[in-house]
């Protein structure tokens, strides 16, 4: 016998993915066009309901591929989204996940079907519903964990410049850093390896290659937290 909570009304959970991509320069959002009335043909997060039988985490990363044909993502949950009148069609409650990844690494997965596009940060277009606010506290969360741990790394090649490190932090604080002090803060976290080689493609002078210290990475980590000037103006 099947039992039921009496007066309660049926509420919708669905789950949100937002996904950050760095392409070697920019960090850019992905969107894809909703195929679902009202707001269809516009741009939205990857999104869907959960079926009665998954977890919220197993429907993320069913919408996900789904919606975009990207998989083995490591997507972190971060937050509920359940204003009472976020969705015009039904109540709605959404659990929100986000990532951050390498876009080259997976331009090959991504599927046509719902016209999957990246989007710098600076040039967005507008969203259904409240999938803006869903972005604006991703990038939050991003930028918190970026600050505390190097997280970043992630997303760079075996062997990068001090540069190329930058643009990404410029990217995903989308803000300027000095230069000097980048690189002499970044040296002092005890976390690089210097190489022999230079990148002679980007400057004449050069850049010299840097690999991560994957013997100190634990013990080291820590010494990130000063890396991004003035931390809190960006939460």
């Amino acid at each position: 016998m099947q039992h039921e909570y009496p007066g309660q009304k049926r509420i919708l959970v669905a789950v949100d993915s937002i996904i950050f991509g760095f392409d070697g320069s920019n960090i850019k959002l992905l969107l894809v066009e909703r195929s679902l009335k009202p707001e269809s043909g516009k741009w939205s997060l990857m999104g869907g309901f959960v079926e009665p039988s998954e977890a919220p985490e197993d429907a993320a990363v069913r919408v996900l591929e789904e919606r975009t044909g990207l998989k083995n993502i490591y997507i972190e949950q971060f937050r509920v989204f359940g204003k009472p009148d976020r969705d015009p069609v039904e109540r709605t409650i959404s659990i929100a996940y986000f990532a951050l990844i390498d876009i080259q690494q997976y331009e090959q997965q991504l599927s046509d079907e719902y016209n999957p596009e990246w989007f710098l940060l600076n040039e967005m277009p507008e969203m259904v519903f409240d999938h803006a606010e869903m972005v604006r506290m991703a990038l939050r969360q991003l930028r918190y964990k970026a600050a505390l741990h190097p997280i970043l790394f992630q997303l760079l090649p075996d062997r990068f410049t001090i540069p190329q490190l930058q643009a990404l932090y410029e990217g995903v604080y989308q803000t300027k850093f000095d230069d000097r002090n980048f690189s002499r803060k970044l040296l002092s976290t005890g976390l690089l390896v210097k190489l022999a080689e230079k990148d002679k493609l980007s400057s004449k002078k050069g850049a010299f290659y840097y690999q991560l210290d994957q013997s100190n990475y634990e013990q080291k980590f820590g010494s990130f937290l000063n890396l991004v000037p003035n931390p809190d103006k960006f939460f």
